[in-house]
C-alpha cells in the first residue's frame, strides 16, 4: 500500500463516528476514480429516510432534498432493494430499476430525485454500495456522475468492489455510533405498506388498487407486475383503469404528480 492510501485509510478510519465520515471516503475514491456526486442514506420500512452523508455539493436544492427524504426515497431502486432483502455489496442502479423505472416520474423529475442532473435534465449513471444492518434497515453509499462523464466503465467497477469491504465496514460502524437509537429500536412488524402510499390514497383505493399504484409508481410496467403479483395482464389493467377512475387521473404521469403533491403537504 502507497504512503499517499495509507494517508487516505487513516482519514477514513478517523471519520468514523462524525460528520467527515462521507467526506474522507470520497476524497480517498477521488485518487481512483471520477464522479460528480455522492450520498449515503440510511433506509429503514416506514420511516423517513436519514441523510447519512450530502455529497452533492449543493448542486441539489434543499426542497428536493427534503420531499426524497419525506417519501420520495419509497420509488428508489436502492430502497426497494434493501427493504426486500437484496445482497450487500456495489450494484449498478440499472440492474436494480424496474423494466419502466428510467421513464418513470421519479426518474426523471428534479421535484423528488436528487440523483437528476440539473444540468443536464436526465437521470446520472449512478452506482451503489448496500450496507444491510440488520432486516428492513441498511446504509446505501452511492456515486453519481453526470451524462457527458459516460457510465462507470468496468475497471472502475472493479476499483470500487476492490474498497466495498473496507467502506461497508466503515458505515456499519458508523451507524452504530452515530445512530444507535435507530438501529437498535425494534422493527415495525405490524405493517404492510408504507405511510405515504396509505396516507395518499386513503379512502380512495382498495389494498389491492394501492399495491397496484405503489408499482407503477417504482416504475414497473404492466407485464411486470403481473408477474410479481402472479396475476394476469388483464387483471393489471382492469386495476389501472379503476385507479385512474377513483383518482380522477387518466396517465401514470398524473399518479405521480399526485403523490409529488402528496409529499410536499406533508413536508
Amino acid at each position: 500500500m502507497r504512503p499517499e492510501e495509507i494517508k487516505a485509510l487513516a482519514s477514513i478510519i478517523s471519520g468514523v463516528g462524525t460528520d467527515g465520515l462521507g467526506s474522507a471516503i470520497d476524497s480517498g475514491l477521488r485518487r481512483k476514480l471520477r464522479f460528480d456526486m455522492s450520498c449515503a442514506f440510511l433506509f429503514r420500512f416506514n420511516y423517513d429516510a436519514i441523510v447519512v452523508h450530502d455529497g452533492y455539493g449543493g448542486s441539489v436544492p434543499e426542497q428536493t432534498l427534503n420531499s426524497y427524504v419525506r417519501g420520495g426515497y419509497l420509488l428508489d431502486p436502492f430502497y426497494v432493494a434493501c427493504m426486500n432483502g437484496h445482497p450487500g455489496g456495489l450494484w449498478r442502479m440499472s440492474a436494480l430499476a424496474p423494466d419502466s423505472f428510467f421513464s418513470s416520474g421519479f426518474a426523471i423529475s428534479k421535484d423528488i430525485h436528487p440523483c437528476v442532473s440539473s444540468e443536464h435534465g436526465t437521470s446520472v449513471d449512478e452506482v451503489g454500495i448496500i450496507i444491510p444492518i440488520r432486516s428492513q434497515l441498511a446504509v446505501v453509499y452511492s456515486l453519481m456522475r453526470y451524462p457527458d462523464g459516460g457510465p462507470f466503465q468496468k475497471w472502475e467497477m472493479q476499483e470500487l468492489a476492490a474498497i466495498t469491504p473496507i467502506i461497508t465496514s466503515v458505515f456499519e460502524l458508523h451507524c452504530r455510533i452515530r445512530y444507535n437509537e435507530v438501529i437498535v429500536n425494534p422493527e415495525r412488524t405490524d405493517i404492510e405498506m408504507e405511510d405515504a402510499f396509505m396516507g395518499m390514497m386513503h379512502g380512495q383505493l382498495t389494498d389491492a388498487q394501492r399495491h397496484v399504484a405503489k408499482l407503477i409508481l417504482q416504475g414497473h410496467s404492466s407485464t411486470s407486475i403481473a408477474s410479481r403479483l402472479k396475476i394476469s395482464d388483464g387483471t393489471v389493467k382492469v386495476h389501472k383503469h379503476n385507479i385512474y377512475q377513483r383518482l380522477n387521473i387518466s396517465t401514470n404521469a398524473e399518479l405521480f404528480r399526485l403523490f409529488i403533491n402528496y409529499l410536499a403537504k406533508t413536508s
